[in-house]
């Protein structure tokens, strides 16, 4: 009689409480420390500039290492979490941040740029990112999960709304290697958190996800897989990398990246400029958790359609802008949809090919993401010092934007390409 004792208590505890949302919120602020520091090295472009004398293509190139390896990162971490568990994976990355940044500081030539900002910062970086989130709101959540995911994926922009302010100050004032070791700083903080509090599973609490049916946990980890052969001969597979290649090269690529100088080439002080991301972050934070909430409520393919059409019109808007009262106006319109993507095409990769391939298949598709990254961010540093100005770039990104808009208008998910997965693996009677 006592399994079922111990299981009315845990019943009762799950209605009061449910441990899955302390999960959430330790996975938030590990995701949040990562995106803060993934995103820093567009405040530091102009201090390495003074320093070392590199040139700004120079320096992109070794940002877009930076992303393009975040997105290389993406499947790795997916087969990680799947065999050994959310909470290892997010120790090790964050002890291989902490080691990348540290090392920064002593760095005298490009090659170690490359080398720690881009490689090492970057393969961690992907490690605590958006398949982390995907992973942890699939395994946990059944329902709500759509508010889960906006809640996750909003963590990237909270990072940059209190990192690259926090840091710019410190760039100013002090000098970007104490703003390096700020970031060190954070990432010891939550180590111990992480390690006392975070859970692979709920299983290893004694619950099932949040509003799951009994039996369903059951019945959905032996059923709801699509093995990544199969997912890879679905256009919907193709159509979610496709249009998520053009989220990242607008987003993390040429925002990301080149907003701040960009801001300061026309003669917005340091502090201002990066208070507009900070502001961007903000609104995003808003913008996220209301593509989730959207997404339990309206059909994701036509909300993620909606949001790259917004983000269109604001990268074309952006190209006209000469002062910071038409900066603030971008910052709230692109900051309403800067990771707004992210729920809706995570919410589809889950019900097309089910909740047990997010992270492998998720993976594959934000590698897609960062490959665009990586490409807009070095092409954007190509072309300001070809032009001298990244007009064009901006006018780029906003038919690319456009070309992602139809993209997702384009996707139908097929519900039972997971139930065929599964019926072809069964040996016949």
């Amino acid at each position: 009689m006592q399994p079922e004792v111990s299981g009315d208590r845990n019943s009762a505890v799950a209605k009061t409480f449910y441990y899955g949302w302390v999960v959430l919120g330790v996975s938030f602020l590990t995701t949040l420390v990562g995106a803060g520091i993934r995103s820093s090295p567009a405040v530091f472009i102009h201090p390495f500039e003074s320093e070392f004398g590199w040139s700004r293509g120079e320096i992109s190139f070794a940002l877009s290492i930076n992303l393009l390896l975040f997105g290389v990162a993406a499947p790795i971490s997916g087969w990680l979490l799947d065999r050994y568990g959310p909470r290892r994976v997010m120790m090790i990355c964050l002890s291989l941040l902490v080691a990348g940044v540290a090392g920064t500081t002593f760095m005298h030539a490009y090659w170690q740029l490359v080398l720690l900002w881009g490689v090492l910062v970057g393969l961690a970086a992907g490690g605590v990112g958006s398949v982390l989130s995907a992973t942890v709101a699939n395994r946990w959540f059944v329902a709500r999960r759509g508010l889960a995911l906006g809640i996750l994926n909003s963590a990237g922009s909270t990072g940059q709304l209190i990192f690259i302010p926090l840091l710019m100050f410190f760039v100013s004032h002090i000098g970007w290697r104490t703003g390096s070791w700020t970031l060190v700083a954070a990432v010891f903080a939550l180590l111990p958190v992480i390690f006392l509090f975070m859970r692979d599973d709920p299983a290893d609490v004694g619950l099932k996800p949040y509003g799951a049916k009994e039996g369903a946990a059951a019945k959905a980890a032996a059923a709801e897989t699509v093995p990544l052969g199969r997912a890879l001969k679905s256009s919907t597979f193709w159509l979610l990398a496709g249009s998520f290649f053009v989220c990242g090269g607008t987003a993390n690529g040429l925002i990301g990246t080149h907003l701040i100088p960009h801001s300061i080439d026309h003669g917005i002080s340091e502090v201002t400029a990066a208070t507009t991301v900070g502001i961007m972050g903000g609104l995003n934070f808003v913008g996220t958790i209301l593509s989730g909430w959207m997404i339990d409520r309206v059909a994701p393919r036509k909300w993620l359609s909606l949001v790259f059409a917004l983000r269109a019109v604001s990268l074309f808007f952006l190209p006209f802008v000469t002062d910071y009262s038409g900066y603030f106006i971008f910052a709230v319109v692109y900051g309403l949809d800067w990771f707004a993507t992210v729920p809706p095409v995570v919410a589809l990769t889950a019900d097309t090919f089910g909740k047990r391939a997010v992270a492998s298949v998720y993976g594959w598709i934000f590698l897609a993401h960062q490959l665009g990254a990586s490409l807009m961010a070095t092409g954007g540093g190509l072309i300001h010092d070809w032009l001298n100005s990244y007009q064009m770039a901006f006018f780029a990104g906003g038919a690319l934007a456009l070309i992602a808009s139809g993209l997702a208008w384009q996707i139908r998910p097929r519900r039972y390409e997971a139930t065929a997965a599964v019926v072809a693996d069964v040996p016949s009677a």
